[in-house]
């Protein structure tokens, strides 16, 4: 082979490494919002559709007429520990009342390709008016207005919805706020990963709620599968998926984790080497330990969430709890918890503002946990918060006389 043709093989290898990392941190690329990114995407399209439909079983959606590159993932098992985020100052994840705005707003912008603030609350309000199972939409309110601005913020994070005049945060501080917007339905279309449509799962409202966890499962269902009956292939087709999901999706995979059929596979020679070339392939460094897996992106591309990190408070409290938390193999109580979390808000008391009150070691241990456990990390047994393998890799160490932390991304 030639030289030329031996750099055309490895740039192209690189530009494939890059675009699933690319595509694993942001699975909607628009030629808008990053030209660079959606460019490799595209030129690279055929080997990236057939990478994550072999390792992963998803589909990657590229239109390059329409300017857009979904990449669709779905787990098997629903996880929350990545919801969508208000863009404003905390980025505190969405609650129930934007989720259902999120959902009304999307449906209300499907037929208009062009609207105006005003009329696409006036939508909503009347949607919600109709629909019995919606609470009320009032635009006379602030924190209604708020939670509005909030979704549309996101939808045009995602591209969306762009706007062409004024500034949707207006809306927050006047329902006569003039704003002037242009829907992409292509890409709203696009937003939602799901096999199954929820509006095929024909229940009747009444039963919704209790029903949530049963229909929320049902969305993510995949025939390619099977069920009970399946055959060999299909079980080693899910095996292979459902495996590689975790790891390129999570911060870390235990064993301990794992079902014993997975287990059996992942340690079995074909599983191994699968992973190890699943890796190879998309530009990971793979750390194989006892306890588990670990993938890491040397240039945190894949990333969309970094661990440590001192941008948030609570993850800054996060790593500071690791070190009492590791020392202690059989876990911390709350209350043990707590006192360090008293003790850190007492040694750094310009550190934390919102937290020092009252009540502010306690809410401060809660969200550190819930950052730990997120990051696989920490989890609860009982009422104890135990430290899990991976959490030791960043205990305190002394090398030639310095303290030192291991520091990694993903």
């Amino acid at each position: 082979m030639s030289t030329l043709a031996n750099q055309l093989v490895l740039a192209e290898r690189q530009d494939v490494a890059r675009g699933i990392r690319l595509l694993l941190g942001r699975p909607l690329v628009t030629e808008r919002g990053d030209p660079s990114a959606f460019e490799l995407v595209r030129r690279r399209q055929d080997p990236l559709t057939k990478w994550f439909d072999y390792y992963c079983g998803w589909q990657l959606v590229v239109e390059p007429r329409l300017g857009y590159a979904r990449l669709l993932k779905i787990r098997a098992v629903p996880d929350a520990s990545r919801p969508a985020r208000r863009l404003r100052s905390g980025k505190a994840p969405f609650d129930r009342r934007r989720y259902t705005l999120l959902c009304v707003v999307a449906a209300e912008l499907l037929p208009v390709p062009v609207t105006t603030v005003g009329l696409l609350a006036d939508r909503v309000v009347q949607a919600c008016a109709t629909d019995e199972a919606l609470p009320p939409f009032d635009t006379a309110s602030r924190p209604e207005r708020m939670a509005f601005v909030d979704v549309l913020k996101l939808l045009e994070s995602y591209g969306a919805l762009l706007t062409v005049d004024g500034v949707t945060e207006s809306f927050a501080d006047s329902a006569q706020a003039k704003v002037l917007y242009r829907v992409d339905a292509t890409v709203l279309m696009r937003l939602l990963a799901a096999p199954v449509g929820p509006s095929r799962l024909a229940v009747p409202a009444e039963e919704t709620a209790l029903r949530f966890e049963e229909l929320l499962r049902d969305t993510v269902r995949e025939s390619r599968y099977g069920g009970a009956d399946a055959s060999d292939a299909q079980r080693n087709l899910r095996l292979r998926h459902s495996l590689l999901r975790r790891l390129l999706d999570d911060p870390v995979l235990h064993h301990d984790e794992l079902s014993a059929d997975e287990l059996a596979y992942l340690t079995s020679p074909t599983g191994r080497q699968i992973v190890r070339r699943a890796a190879e392939q998309g530009g990971f460094v793979l750390e194989e330990r006892a306890e588990g897996l670990l993938l890491v992106d040397p240039e945190g591309i894949a990333t969309d969430s970094r661990f440590p990190d001192d941008s948030a408070t609570a993850r800054v409290a996060a790593l500071l709890l690791l070190e009492p938390l590791t020392a202690a193999p059989d876990g911390l109580t709350p209350e043990q918890l707590g006192a360090e979390a008293t003790e850190l808000l007492l040694r750094f008391p310009a550190w934390a503002k919102s937290y020092q009150s009252e009540d502010g070691a306690q809410r401060l241990t809660a969200d550190a946990v819930r950052v730990l456990a997120d990051f696989g990390l920490a989890r609860r047994i009982g009422d104890r918060t135990v430290p899990r393998p991976a959490a030791f890799r960043y205990r305190a160490t002394t090398a030639e006389g310095a303290a030192t932390r291991t520091r990694e991304d993903r």
